[in-house]
């Protein structure tokens, strides 16, 4: 048996959790629920089973004896991409099925939850907590897949309806980019500590790092907007060969929920369609669209390691803007915050490196080893979680990663360079 306060901060974490993913979606009408607008969005009733159905399958049909399976055909319906359980429903196809209805889910979700509740001394172990920790930090991550969707859904509307009320910002100035310069050294990225973290931060381990520079804060709407203006999506020198061919193909002229009419750029939000700031920092760029942005500037994008290192000290503050402000959208640098300078929070960083395991790593055993590991390859590394990134769910160390080509998330770009 594990320590009872321990005990208890989990599983009063994991009813946190579940009544914030319900909270999500609140504003929704069952309609809202069951549509999937494209191949990377899913519907809502589609993550409320799914976040579920990882409960109950990797924890409660394995440490509770005989328990009541509460639909077994859900594990067709709601497994993910667990290839070592068995088949899975078309990820494609996840909008083209209206049963089970939203109600049915709604009652698979409490009765998980009673019953975990009701065998907390069943899964006192280390390695249920083990379990059950790695499916609440699985829920926050599709409570911000839920927002990624809605607003994706929401955007393909063509009367750009409106999650939620919008907020007013703060009203800063992005003002002049600095760079900030660190000297060359052996240095220790990765997480050590006994909080959790996901299998693909650790072990902690030694890099060696040439000096190099990093801006202290992210790439606003209006400098990118000069990207756009000087031809940048036209001009092939400064795309590499498979994102021009990618832009070519899809027709990028800006970023996703960027909307040009006569009145000139507005911006979709989650508050529906906005006026666009110029001193916000731009969001929805794939890589592709980062890296020529880095090269149009004369810069780069930083490496893991080098972003790692370079905010190391920090700490998240009342200026980082996560999902708990509920403002669900970037906000402009505070003029007057001298610490993260949005290193944490507004929007996940693009950086140059590929998401590969670390020196020693190794994926976790049984069917929840393929959670990360398994996605190592053609993909690129993110750091520093969003404004719809659950705020005690982040880390420094953190390694979220997407496809090059994608958008549908929230990324941004802080340049860096070779100092």
């Amino acid at each position: 048996m594990q320590d009872n306060k321990e005990t208890s901060q989990i599983f009063n974490k994991f009813y946190e959790v579940r009544e914030r993913t319900l909270k999500i979606v609140e504003p929704l009408s069952v309609e809202d629920m069951v549509i999937q607008c494209g191949y990377d969005a899913s519907p809502m009733r589609w993550h409320l089973a799914h976040t579920t159905w990882f409960f109950e399958k990797f924890l409660l049909r394995k440490f509770v004896q005989d328990y009541t399976v509460f639909d077994q055909t859900f594990d067709y319906l709601f497994n993910s991409y667990y290839e070592t359980i068995g088949r899975y429903f078309p990820k494609k196809l996840r909008g083209t099925q209206s049963r089970p209805i939203v109600d049915r889910i709604l009652e698979y979700r409490m009765k998980v939850e009673n019953d975990i509740s009701s065998h907390i001394g069943d899964l006192d172990g280390k390695e249920a907590l083990s379990i059950l920790e790695l499916g609440i930090n699985h829920e926050e991550q599709h409570q911000e897949l839920m927002l990624m969707d809605i607003k994706y859904n929401f955007f393909n509307n063509p009367y750009f309806p409106s999650y939620n009320d919008a907020k007013p910002a703060r009203a800063s100035k992005a003002g002049k980019m600095i760079y900030r310069k660190h000297l060359p050294g052996l240095f220790e990225v990765g997480y050590s500590g006994k909080g959790f973290s996901f299998d693909n931060e650790t072990p902690r381990h030694k890099v060696w790092l040439d000096s190099f520079e990093i801006g202290d804060r992210l790439v606003t709407n209006g400098e990118y907007l000069e990207f756009i203006e000087d031809g940048g999506y036209q001009n092939p020198t400064y795309w590499l060969s498979d994102g021009l061919e990618i832009s070519r193909k899809n027709n990028w002229k800006a970023p996703l929920y960027w909307v040009e009419n006569e009145n000139g750029w507005k911006i979709f939000t989650l508050s529906g369609l906005q006026d666009l700031n110029p001193d916000e920092p731009v969001s929805h760029v794939s890589f592709y669209e980062a890296d020529a942005y880095a090269t149009w500037a004369g810069k780069r994008l930083p490496r893991e390691e080098e972003w790692e290192v370079a905010f190391s000290g920090t700490r998240k503050s009342t200026y980082s803007n996560f999902m708990d402000s509920w403002y669900l959208r970037p906000l402009p640098v505070a003029e007057n915050d001298t610490g993260s300078r949005q290193a944490l929070g507004d929007l996940w960083e693009w950086t140059k490196s590929p998401y590969v395991p670390y020196p020693g790593s190794s994926p976790l055993p049984g069917s929840v080893g393929e959670y990360n590991h398994k996605f190592m390859a053609n993909q690129m590394v993110l750091r520093g979680g969003s404004c719809v990134t659950p705020a005690d769910h982040i880390r420094i160390t953190y390694r979220n990663f997407f496809q090059p080509d994608k958008r549908w998330e929230f990324s941004g770009i802080r340049l860096a360079g070779d100092a």
